[in-house]
């Protein structure tokens, strides 16, 4: 993938994206694999992401990541994985793309109707939207005042959000506020530096000290009834 940031470093155009090896790709799980409680579908073409559920033992909880290259060009694999799936995560502007529609709010309805009970959409320094059902949940992006490289930072996020629900276990949907907040705070170290270098050092207790840095943004003193 090759692509280019604006200004903000919010807005980003793809240049061009190359299968490479994932051309001719099958993925084959191993055995305890096959048993895991909590699946995370990657970006990766659909029809790929459909070959790994057909290898995973049902009752697992799956999320999915997409992008605007699989909208365009593999709309109907996505739309038969979508169906299948319990939470898909996507960017603002794919979310819009997908469901045909300017508006998040009604774009996320659009893309529950296809199958995911929980859709998060990821806005960048602008934070990240979670929907479930009627509920919506919104949690702002870690504050900061240098970012060096924002590649990968939504695939952090998804990792981290995973991470915590595996590490929560019970039910996915009800710890899912807490998750978005973790998920947020891990891609926070990831922006901090290219590639994975900062991911390689970042340290749990770190993670938990923005977690509750995020409490304190979003607290409201005095606030009754």
């Amino acid at each position: 993938w090759a692509g280019r940031y604006g200004f903000d470093l919010n807005s980003r155009e793809t240049l061009r994206t190359e299968l490479n090896v994932y051309g001719d790709f099958h993925p084959r799980l191993p055995d305890h694999y096959r048993r895991t409680p909590y699946v995370f579908l990657a970006n990766i073409h659909p029809a790929l992401q459909i070959e790994v559920l057909q290898q995973v033992e049902r009752g697992a909880f799956v999320a999915l990541d997409t992008m605007d290259f699989w909208i365009e060009v593999a709309r109907d694999a996505l739309e038969a994985v979508l169906a299948r799936v319990d939470m898909v995560s996507l960017n603002d502007s794919e979310a819009r793309e997908l469901a045909g529609t300017p508006n998040l709010v009604t774009a996320a309805r659009r893309i529950q109707n296809m199958g995911p009970r929980a859709v998060l959409i990821k806005k960048g320094e602008h934070g990240a939207l979670c929907f479930n059902g009627d509920a919506v949940f919104f949690a702002p992006a870690y504050p900061l005042e240098e970012v060096r490289d924002p590649t990968g930072a939504g695939d952090v996020f998804a990792g981290g959000v995973m991470g915590y629900l595996a590490e929560q276990g019970g039910d996915p949907i009800a710890a899912l506020r807490r998750a978005v907040i973790y998920g947020s705070a891990v891609a926070s170290f990831a922006v901090e530096d290219f590639g994975c270098r900062r991911l390689r050092t970042v340290q749990r207790a770190e993670v938990e000290v923005r977690c509750r840095a995020f409490r304190a943004m979003t607290a409201v003193d005095g606030w009754e009834g």
